[in-house]
């Protein structure tokens, strides 16, 4: 069997070899001549997935290591019964991690306000989650969900009222809720003077010619931040968009190493399940715990992660060296740093109060 993977799913070979041969390349190279006699083809989201790169090809099997899946042509998959997985949620706590930095970093005081989560699936859900045990005050929009799965559902017109907006729906152009520029110029100018925006969904959820305009045309008596980790059109970013907001990254919230190898496994094992193969007994962590000697939350959120940082790394690379757009941010994709999530750290020298916070989010809690 001939399987072909994106270079940057981690742990492909290892996984995907005792059942054939494992060809991988750049995700965006990945085109017709790569797949032509392929069995198994293995992706993230920066591969198109449709009927020009597979109509000439023997695929029988299609695996996303992502949450997403707008990047695959689901319909043209049924129609030539090829199999299709993904990996829902393998990256939730990554993206968790991500938006807790931001909030760190652009607002100290976010705890004391409240949050509104658009889109409560496998990462909003998370989100949710996590912030209760905070004890957060939140607002959710989901459509799809009910009340007695939610119990802070508000509307759309409420939840945009809120002080810090985080969106995490998929991209979705046609429905009863369709999700394509569904912040618009219109909801924009309606946010609060000096809300916070976080996007670390899909890009054109938000018009980003709109949020242009807004952050460009932004009145004295607004403050609103903008942090963006999704773009419309990817990867050939609006670099003005860049230079205006507070915080941007190249799509890399859910990148955490735990989150990439999830994705890996989860769609190992619906292949093993397809070919009604047992998975295999495998465990690839190995990560030795790291002690954190910090005092504070927010010390332990930055010391696991950083966004700054990596804001940092995207300007110098798109807005001091002036590369080429898109090569220059896949780069900054491929490049990122080694990140793992709270539970590989221990906390050390903590009060009781702050403790019972970090343990919340999986902190691990040394006592000497």
């Amino acid at each position: 069997m001939k399987i072909v993977a994106d270079e940057n799913m981690p742990l492909v070979k290892e996984l995907f070899t005792p059942f054939g041969e494992v060809e991988t390349f750049p995700g965006r190279e990945l085109g017709p001549e790569q797949v032509k006699n392929a069995d198994v083809l293995l992706v993230r989201s920066v591969t198109t997935v449709n009927a020009e790169l597979l109509d000439d090809s023997t695929i029988r099997f299609v695996g996303s290591a992502t949450i997403g899946t707008d990047h695959v042509d689901q319909d043209y998959l049924k129609q030539q019964g090829i199999q299709f997985a993904n990996a829902p949620g393998c990256n939730a706590n990554a993206v968790v991690q991500y938006v807790l930095s931001v909030l760190f970093r652009l607002r100290p005081d976010w705890q004391e306000q409240t949050v509104g989560i658009v889109g409560c699936g496998n990462v909003g859900g998370r989100l949710y989650q996590t912030l209760q045990k905070l004890g957060v005050n939140c607002r959710c929009y989901d459509p799809f969900l009910s009340d007695a799965e939610n119990a802070h559902l508000t509307s759309f017109e409420e939840v945009i009222q809120s002080d810090i907006l985080c969106l995490h729906t998929p991209l979705t152009t046609d429905g009863s809720f369709p999700t394509f520029h569904l912040f618009d110029e219109a909801v924009l100018s309606q946010l609060l003077p000096d809300a916070l925006l976080i996007n670390a969904g899909r890009g054109a959820v938000v018009d980003n010619q709109a949020l242009l305009d807004t952050l460009l045309n932004v009145l004295p008596q607004r403050s609103l931040q903008v942090a963006l980790d999704v773009w419309e059109g990817e990867p050939d970013i609006l670099l003005p968009l860049l230079e205006q907001v507070d915080i941007g990254t190249p799509h890399i919230a859910g990148y955490s190493y735990d989150g990439k190898v999830n994705g890996t496994t989860m769609v190992r094992d619906a292949f093993c399940g397809w070919l009604g193969e047992t998975i295999p007994d495998s465990t690839f962590d190995g990560m030795a715990m790291a002690d954190l000697d910090v005092s504070l939350l927010a010390e332990a959120i930055l010391a696991t992660f950083d966004v700054e940082k990596e804001d940092r790394r995207m300007r110098e690379a798109l807005l001091v060296e002036g590369e080429e757009i898109p090569h220059s941010f896949d780069l900054l994709r491929k490049n990122c740093p080694k990140r793992l999530e709270f539970h590989h750290y221990n906390v050390v020298n903590v009060d009781t109060i702050e403790a019972k916070k970090m343990a919340a989010l999986g902190f691990q809690r040394r006592k000497f």
